[in-house]
């Protein structure tokens, strides 16, 4: 039988989702409570891959068992079990032709950026120093939407099979003065894809690039041609879609 997890995590203190030889994980904290409590070891799946101090206010997860659980009683002590930083929202059988990232259609996230410094919102937005215009930033986000090979915008070697992502949304809105948020939806994204859009994004915010220039970077299938990776600390997983 199969369960799907759904969890939401603090990602300052981790190298990202997937478990990494040298440096503690969020996926491999979820296993070892999870192996822990059905004195087995079990293995989870995620639903994606964020990066080191990527946050997700939803995740899902997906992990096999032979018996009939308990989704309340299990959420309940993985809670009990798991740091602070971790938390679990529902644990539930699911059919087992679904799976947690590969059956996900879409997958929302958000990045925040505030102008000027505020103490109050530095863990988790960027601060910019100086003024962006959000709404060139919102004319380039358009041209983005036109797409479909994020090649300009993915990590270089990795063992994805394709470049070709299908967007759905993608735009800026001030959700608070001085505090920017930027959506973005699509079936899949490339390793470091969101923070290579908002870096780009925000060259286009500051004048150092057209609005068309866009389209060019995009066309040049190039990373080098984009803008630098902006940090992880502002980027939210916020929704997934099945």
């Amino acid at each position: 039988m199969r369960y799907f997890i759904t969890l939401s995590y603090d990602g300052t203190h981790y190298h990202g989702w997937q478990i990494q030889p040298n440096g503690d994980s969020v996926q491999q904290r979820l296993q070892e409570s999870l192996s822990t409590l059905l004195r087995q070891t079990v293995e989870v799946v995620g639903a994606g891959r964020t990066d080191a101090g990527v946050h997700a206010r939803m995740m899902v997860a997906h992990f096999d068992w032979d018996e009939d659980i308990d989704g309340k009683q299990l959420t309940y002590k993985l809670n009990k079990l798991l740091p602070p930083d971790i938390a679990v929202q529902e644990v539930k059988q699911v059919s087992d032709e679904l799976h947690a990232r590969f059956s996900a259609t879409r997958r929302t996230y958000h990045y925040f950026i505030h102008i000027g410094k505020n103490p109050f919102l530095q863990t988790y937005s960027w601060q910019i120093p100086f003024a962006l215009d959000f709404e060139k930033m919102n004319e380039a986000a358009k041209i983005i939407l036109e797409y479909k090979d994020f090649t300009s915008f993915s990590k270089v070697n990795t063992d994805t099979k394709t470049n070709l992502c299908d967007l759905h949304e993608a735009y800026w809105e001030e959700v608070s003065p001085g505090q920017w948020r930027f959506t973005i939806t699509a079936n899949r994204f490339l390793r470091n894809m969101v923070r290579a859009i908002v870096g780009t994004l925000v060259e286009v915010g500051r004048g150092k690039i057209g609005i068309e220039d866009v389209r060019q970077i995009i066309e040049a299938k190039d990373r080098c041609c984009a803008g630098e990776s902006v940090p992880g600390k502002a980027l939210f997983l916020v929704d997934i879609k099945y």
